[in-house]
């Protein structure tokens, strides 16, 4: 009951912002020299921006019938605009996706399977393992393309450790370590680290322990005892009231400016973030950085390997077979990967990875030294998130800053998100 509530309520909330619906336009057909013109959206910021117009000009070359048109955005600003496209039925032809909004937009029927489109002409899924291609898919439908896989990471600068007089975390570094860390910096002025994103870091540390944020069927939390919740933001509350993880105003107001963040100022030992996010935080951050594992214990069972965006096709597209063609393009050739610099994650075709190689910057180097480490330590990825996922989140992440405020206990913040959590994947929460 709850799900078809919840596709109800994103239908009506996609055609409200649209005010009208429309219809999908029939796919013609075309001869090879027919001019034809897609239309193809993202997000993403300026590197990614630059990479990915170079390689629809690249293509468009290579294609002279073919025309691309694009658009990009910011994150948050690229879903509302898609949203009126989804309503009125009249997405671009080939558009960016996010893991979390993937069961969305396929439970709406705006998605294209793309496993027809395998072995024919279309996408080549040679070099790309079974595993890169299931975190797309949905009910046994292909409904993305992963154009890259990322890992949970922490970054470190290794002059920072040394001048605190602490070692850098090892391979197996463990919560425990952290807890020694922090209370090694007690009184020095220095943060033990950055804001950790409470979903994304939540959902490791339920891992780790055999469990998972949310239920298999989606309509509850993946996890029993709350005692899971206390134990991992207890500790984030002792952090924050010791003053070893950055205070609610630094991040809520300042995260954003580089000469506002303690860690680019050489004044926090750790951030946290996915691998891709490597590149652009050693560029910020001005000085060689070192990439480790999120801590342990059992690793193995909370790391992932998570794609980390996907391409998927718009059902409504006219020109599907040139869409699919356009997609293996950006996965699969060597060339346009040049120019992409793995920014949207390490490539998953293995051939066009290794053929990289040497072409790769020290940088990318470590990114894709430690992806392999990744993939012979890691479990399979969590299903994909029910399609209320972001209200779930939204309520996770007031509760969170209630916490570093020291405004509620763990205990009581435990319960609340509870009710609250199984409420809305219930359809009974407003």
């Amino acid at each position: 009951m709850g799900k078809h509530i919840s596709r109800f309520m994103i239908i009506v909330l996609l055609t409200v912002l649209t005010g009208c619906t429309g219809q999908p336009a029939a796919e013609g057909g075309h001869t090879e020299a027919e001019n034809i013109t897609l239309r193809i959206a993202w997000w993403g910021g300026e590197f990614r921006n630059e990479a990915t117009i170079g390689v629809i000009k690249m293509y468009e070359q290579q294609h002279p019938n073919v025309h691309i048109e694009f658009e990009y955005s910011g994150f948050n600003e690229y879903w509302k605009k898609l949203a009126p496209s989804a309503a009125g039925n009249v997405l671009p032809d080939i558009l960016q996706m996010d893991v979390s909004y993937l069961t969305q937009y396929s439970s709406l029927d705006l998605l294209e399977d793309l496993s027809p489109y395998l072995h024919q002409g279309g996408i080549d899924p040679t070099f790309i393992s079974e595993s890169n291609l299931s975190g797309g898919r949905l009910d046994g439908k292909l409904y993305g393309i992963s154009l890259g896989v990322n890992a949970l990471s922490t970054f470190y600068d290794p002059e920072v450790f040394k001048a605190n007089g602490i070692a850098p975390p090892a391979e197996s570094w463990t919560w425990a370590d952290l807890d020694t860390m922090g209370e090694a910096l007690k009184g020095k002025g220095t943060y033990l680290g950055t804001y950790l994103t409470p979903e994304q870091f939540f959902s490791y540390y339920l891992r780790q322990q055999g469990a998972s944020l949310f239920s298999k069927d989606g309509e509850g939390l993946g996890y029993e005892e709350d005692r899971l919740f206390t134990d991992y933001f207890g500790r984030m509350q002792r952090l924050a009231r010791d003053k070893l993880i950055f205070a609610p105003d630094i991040w809520m107001f300042n995260i954003k400016n580089p000469a506002e963040d303690p860690f680019y100022k050489g004044e926090a030992l750790l951030g946290w973030g996915y691998s891709n996010q490597f590149i652009s935080t050693v560029e910020r951050y001005g000085k060689p950085l070192a990439i480790a594992p999120m801590p342990g214990p059992d690793q193995a069972r909370g790391m992932f390997l998570k794609p980390s965006m996907f391409f998927s096709m718009a059902k409504s597209s006219r020109h599907k077979e040139e869409a699919a063609k356009f997609l293996d393009f950006f996965v699969n050739d060597v060339e346009a990967n040049k120019l992409l610099k793995g920014e949207r994650g390490v490539p998953v075709s293995s051939k066009v990875k290794e053929e990289l190689k040497p072409f790769l910057e020290p940088e990318m180097v470590q990114v894709v030294e430690y992806i392999d480490w990744v993939e012979q330590n890691s479990s399979p990825m969590d299903p994909p998130e029910p399609v209320l996922t972001s209200k779930v989140v939204s309520e996770l992440r007031s509760l969170y800053d209630l916490l570093l405020f020291g405004q509620i206990t763990p205990e009581a913040a435990a319960a609340e998100f509870r009710l609250k959590a199984v409420g809305i994947l219930k359809g009974n929460y407003k």
